[in-house]
């Protein structure tokens, strides 16, 4: 029987995640799981680039592997750990650095947006964050790394990183595969279509939260822009607004666009957006509650990350001493 290929996918704990990242990561990790052997991470350390509140940090990564659980990832099927438990990343990133130029970190992308965003504190693990993510996947001998487009220059990088390690010694490293998912929709800002919806928007009622309750979905979902026109039809350049509540109610209850579009066929705003936030709050309502439930057992969910930690760490050490053999580390 062929071997299963390895994904590895990770998620920072840090603003409340939003139906932008179930619908998007971890749904398709829900799909993927029984496909490939799969890593996924809670990111703390790439989460520290800004300034956190050291309890928030920690009940936040807490918060993210219980969703992580309660959306339906599970966890004897997949490896899930805390990032910081396992020190290769770290330590793999530092010889990784050696490997990569300064140039290349100026031009990423993610870079350019932050340092703009938070001029005050433009450190170097902001610039450095595309080879701690390199480390991230090649610790695993990663296979395929599901990511959305804006996220294609973060395994561009990986693979380039890879490559050059490789031919400065012998092959070491799998060279990563970018795994787009086939299908799922782009969930936008509501009060700003032309944006993704994102945890760390300025403004939150731009956002559906996955720990918002039913009144606030549905108020923001009546908050949210359409247009003057009143029908009610999918097409992103002309009705943004519109397109992007089709889209999450499509999400929402595995409906197609066209059978979205047919449910509010000759119906009034009022009604398509009072039908969007129920269909939301409806199926947030019992991943909410298994998450309340396992936040409140506290002894599993780090019985989780210990194990998760111990079955990662045991990859990421093989791949970490070929590595210190090959650039020459004494080791003992």
């Amino acid at each position: 029987m062929e071997e299963r290929k390895i994904l590895y996918s990770a998620i920072q704990p840090t603003n409340n995640l939003t139906i932008g990242n179930y619908i998007g990561p971890i749904r398709n990790w829900i799909a993927l799981q029984n496909d490939y052997n799969c890593f996924f991470a809670v990111a703390n350390m790439h989460a520290i680039t800004l300034r956190q509140v050291p309890a928030e940090l920690r009940q936040k990564t807490l918060e993210v592997l219980a969703l992580y659980i309660a959306c339906g990832v599970d966890p004897e099927k997949c490896v899930m750990y805390v990032q910081s438990h396992v020190p290769a990343h770290a330590e793999l990133c530092w010889v990784l650095n050696t490997f990569t130029y300064v140039g290349e970190m100026e031009r990423m992308t993610q870079f350019k947006d932050k340092s703009l965003r938070h001029a005050e504190n433009i450190n170097m693990g902001l610039m450095d964050y595309p080879v701690l993510m390199a480390a991230d996947i090649l610790l695993y001998q990663t296979d395929v790394v599901p990511v959305g487009l804006d996220q294609r220059q973060h395994v561009e990088i990986a693979r380039d990183i890879a490559q050059r390690f490789n031919n400065a010694f012998t092959p070491t490293f799998k060279v990563p595969e970018a795994l787009y998912a086939k299908v799922g929709a782009k969930i936008n800002d509501l009060l700003d279509p032309a944006k993704k919806m994102s945890k760390s928007a300025e403004n939150p009622n731009g956002s559906i939260f996955l720990s918002d309750d039913k009144d606030t979905i549905i108020r923001k979902c009546k908050r949210a822009v359409t247009d003057s026109d009143a029908e009610i039809k999918f097409d992103p350049e002309k009705k943004a607004g519109v397109s992007n509540l089709l889209s999450i109610y499509s999400a929402f209850t595995g409906k197609t666009i066209a059978a979205a579009e047919a449910d509010f066929a000759g119906k009034g705003y009022g009604e398509f957006k009072l039908a969007v936030g129920e269909a939301v709050a409806d199926k947030l309502a019992p991943i909410q509650t298994e998450q309340a439930r396992l936040l409140a057992d506290k002894t599993y969910l780090e019985g989780v990350l210990r194990s998760g930690a111990e079955r990662a760490a045991r990859a990421a050490n093989k791949t970490l001493s070929k590595v210190y053999k090959k650039i020459g580390f004494y080791q003992l």
